[in-house]
């Protein structure tokens, strides 16, 4: 029997596609946003109506909703809400991102995770809980969110092009939005086998038992298995396992299983049965993960960011760095340091024209010692892309050599802007770009120029990003993107620092990701 829903327009605006999952709290439609311009997105009907509901039940929804909302604005690591509403019917629903990815509990049945890939997942959910156990500020009240269902299904990994695997948490709130149904306390809310034993006594919840649940998720993400047994899956069982059965080591479950103690002491303190027995927050557990993901992941990083690789990338080199020395003395000679800019350690981007063509330049002011030190030296690039609430690109270019180590020179572009929109397009339309370092002590002239070269999957994803800022909507001040892009940057300076030291020389050559 086909589904009616198909190619139902729903509030004049998105055109329901095909169905895509099905579960206990509603369905999920593909659908096109015919309002911009047949853009995916997905959308949830919960399985509940407001039809016949005492009067204020809609406008509950609809904060629930809003709240729920600002938390992808808040959080990448969140699945993004766009739009929420009651069909004809009474029916809630809400609009999230369109994600082409996998689910966790996918691939936890396809694989063991390797720690690396553990600890990296494990701590992105975690950013995600924080974001929501923190709280969100609507109007002069602080609402914080606990999830209710966190289990496998409702992870997702995405290939993301600026960022790799990028673990996002669905279904945020929804457990609390199906509770505006009059009848919810009739029935059990969420997932018996990842349920606190609070949560199976249906007392009111806090952070900690996302934190049990949590718990459940990272033993099965590492061992495939699960840390309680049961004979029957009813309530009753699960219940009894919650509060009174000690869960199984890992060794019990795996005995070939090589998983550090203390990777195994975080999970099974998350599994303690009473609430001041766990970790009291998310942020203690993310001080556990950094400090091993640190570890762990510097040893790894060298095998997945090879010498075969940057030497690949060397080859990805473009005719302009052949040409760089012929036309820089020309170019420096041309340029000045603009008389709006300090003269001070700062960066910006400004177009030149060199020889008839428009092309992208970094201006850098730098103490002239800083800028020779580096005359000889690994240029890398890499782009970073967030593009909600605020589109807006972080371009990163690194100067590296072994004797003077890295020196970093972050731009956040507004892609909502015209220069940031000029200076994306020349990038992704030329393949380079020139670094103009001008020396403080002697600011009036170009003392140095750098050609850098830019990957040929990074030139295309940038041609994209310019025309998706074209049609998104800014919900959000840019700084809560900027913001976003910090956290991010921060964290793959490492990988970046472990590709550049597995290159066994200084050099004039330029990689980019």
């Amino acid at each position: 029997m086909s589904d009616p829903n198909i190619g139902r327009s729903l509030v004049k605006r998105y055109q329901l596609q095909e169905l895509i999952g099905t579960g206990a709290m509603g369905r999920v439609y593909r659908a096109n946003d015919t309002l911009l311009g047949g853009v995916p997105v997905a959308i949830k009907f919960l399985s509940l109506s407001l039809q016949n509901q005492k009067i204020g039940v809609q406008q509950r929804f609809e904060q629930e909703a809003k709240t729920c909302a600002l938390l992808g604005q808040r959080s990448i690591h969140i699945v993004r809400v766009m739009d929420y509403g009651v069909d004809e019917h009474d029916i809630p629903f809400y609009v999230m991102e369109y994600l082409e990815g996998t689910s966790l509990s996918n691939i936890i049945r396809k694989q063991h995770l390797s720690v690396a890939r553990f600890l990296s997942m494990a701590r992105q959910i975690c950013l995600g809980l924080q974001c929501a156990h923190d709280g969100i500020l609507v109007g002069d009240k602080i609402y914080s969110i606990i999830h209710r269902d966190i289990k496998p299904s409702n992870m997702i990994a995405i290939v993301d092009p600026s960022f790799g695997e990028l673990v996002k948490i669905l279904d945020f709130g929804i457990a609390k939005l199906l509770e505006l149904d009059e009848n919810s306390t009739h029935y059990y809310l969420g997932t018996l086998a990842y349920s606190s034993p609070e949560q199976m006594e249906g007392k009111e919840l806090d952070n900690r038992s996302d934190i049990y649940s949590l718990g459940v998720l990272m033993f099965e993400m590492l061992t495939g298995k699960m840390p309680l047994v049961v004979t029957t899956h009813s309530f009753g069982s699960w219940y009894k396992v919650h509060h009174y059965q000690t869960p199984r080591s890992f060794a019990e479950v795996d005995p070939a299983l090589k998983t550090p103690k203390e990777v195994e002491d975080l999970v099974m303190s998350c599994l303690a049965k009473s609430p001041s027995d766990r970790p009291q927050s998310v942020g203690e557990i993310l001080k556990v993960l950094a400090s091993l993901e640190q570890r762990y992941t510097t040893q790894s990083t060298h095998v997945a960011l090879s010498i075969k690789n940057a030497q690949a990338e060397f080859k990805q080199k473009t005719k302009v760095d052949l040409l760089a020395p012929v036309s820089n003395d020309e170019i420096a000679r041309a340029f000045s340091w603009p008389q709006n800019k300090p003269i001070a350690n700062i960066v910006f981007p400004q177009a030149i024209r060199a020889h008839g063509e428009l092309s992208a330049a970094l201006w850098v002011m730098l103490p002239q010692e800083e800028i020779k030190k580096r005359l000889i030296c690994t240029r890398y690039n890499q782009f970073l892309f967030i593009m909600s609430p605020h589109p807006m690109l972080l371009w990163i270019t690194l100067i590296y050599n072994r004797q003077h180590g890295a020196k970093w020179l972050p731009y956040y572009l507004d892609l909502k802007t015209s220069i940031g929109q000029e200076i994306a397009r020349l990038l992704g339309q030329t393949g380079y770009y020139r670094v103009l370092f001008f020396a403080r002590e002697e600011p009036s002239r170009c003392t140095h120029i750098q050609l850098s070269s830019i990957a040929f999957a990074q030139r295309q994803r940038l041609q994209q990003w310019v025309i998706m800022s074209n049609t998104l909507v800014s919900t959000a001040d840019p700084q809560v993107t900027r913001n976003s892009l910090k956290v991010e940057y921060e964290k793959i300076k490492l990988q970046i620092l472990a590709k550049l030291q597995s290159i066994d020389t200084d050099s004039s050559f330029d990689l980019s990701d």
